[in-house]
C-alpha cells in the first residue's frame, strides 16, 4: 500500500477523532489548498460541507466551474451512489446526475422500487466537471477526495454503488476494469461496495440481450435491492 493511500485510509478512521485532527487545525483553509488536510469529523452536516465545496479552489476545476455540484437524496439514506464527475447539466444544475444519464439511473432505481429521494444519496468523486466531460486527473482526484470522504462519514450508507472505473479506482484503489468486476461484492473499510456499469455507457450500449451491459445492470441493481431486504430484515429483529 502507498504512502498516500495509508495516509487516506487513516484519515478515514473515526476511532479518536479528537487525536486525528491536529491542534493547530484552521478549517477555513480547506478550500484554498489541496494540501490542507480533511480530518474526520470536520463538517458536522452536508450543508456545511457543500459551503466549503461551493467556494473550493482546491484544483483546476474550480476555475471552469459553473456550480460546484455536491449530491442529492437523503442524507440518511441506506444506499450511496457515487459517479465520476458531473457533466454539463450538472454543472448548469448544481446536482449530480440530471441528464440522460441521470434519468436512466432514476429508472433503474424505480424498477426495483428505490426511490432516490428516500433510498438513496447520490454524488461523485469530483464536485467540479473537468472540460469537455474529461476523466478527472489523479491529482483532481486526491484533491476532492477528502471531501467524498465526509460525506461518506455523514450519510453512514450501508451499501455504496460505485458507477464507473474511476469512482471505483478513486475510492478504493481497484485498478481492474469495471467489466470484469461489476456486479461483486467488495468490502472497503468495512462497508459493502458493489462497482457496477455507469449509466452513461448503458446509453452508448442500449441492447437489452442476455450478456449485454442492460442485462448485466438488471441483474446487479436486484441483487442490490435483495441486499438491502436482507441487512433490513436484520436490523428489524
Amino acid at each position: 500500500m502507498s504512502h498516500e493511500s495509508s495516509e487516506q485510509l487513516s484519515l478515514f478512521n473515526q476511532s479518536g477523532l479528537t487525536s486525528s485532527t491536529p491542534s493547530d487545525f484552521q478549517p477555513e483553509l480547506i478550500p484554498t489548498d489541496a494540501k490542507v488536510p480533511i480530518p474526520p469529523g470536520t463538517y458536522d452536516s452536508m450543508e456545511s460541507l457543500a459551503d466549503h465545496c461551493n467556494g473550493c479552489q482546491r484544483c483546476e476545476l474550480a476555475a471552469t466551474r459553473t456550480h460546484a455540484v455536491v449530491g442529492r437524496g437523503n442524507v440518511h439514506a441506506p444506499i450511496m451512489i457515487i459517479g465520476e464527475a458531473p457533466g454539463q447539466n450538472e454543472d448548469e444544475q448544481g446536482l449530480p446526475f440530471v441528464g440522460r444519464a441521470g434519468q436512466l439511473l432514476e429508472k433503474i432505481l424505480a424498477a426495483v422500487k428505490l426511490d432516490s429521494e428516500r433510498d438513496v444519496y447520490i454524488c461523485n468523486m469530483n464536485k467540479c466537471r473537468p472540460p469537455g466531460n474529461r476523466v478527472p486527473t489523479p491529482d483532481e482526484v486526491a484533491a476532492c477526495k477528502p471531501y467524498l470522504l465526509e460525506q461518506i462519514r455523514l450519510v453512514d450508507p450501508k451499501i455504496i454503488l460505485l458507477t464507473g472505473a474511476t469512482a471505483v479506482k478513486g475510492l478504493t484503489g481497484e485498478k481492474r476494469g469495471i467489466t470484469k468486476i461489476r456486479g461483486t461484492w467488495m468490502e472497503w473499510e468495512g462497508r459493502l461496495c458493489m462497482p457496477i456499469f455507469h449509466p452513461a455507457y448503458l446509453l452508448r450500449n442500449p441492447s437489452r440481450e442476455q450478456g449485454k451491459p442492460k442485462w448485466f445492470m438488471w441483474q446487479d441493481i436486484q441483487a442490490v435491492r435483495a441486499k438491502l431486504n436482507e441487512l433490513q430484515s436484520e436490523n428489524a429483529v
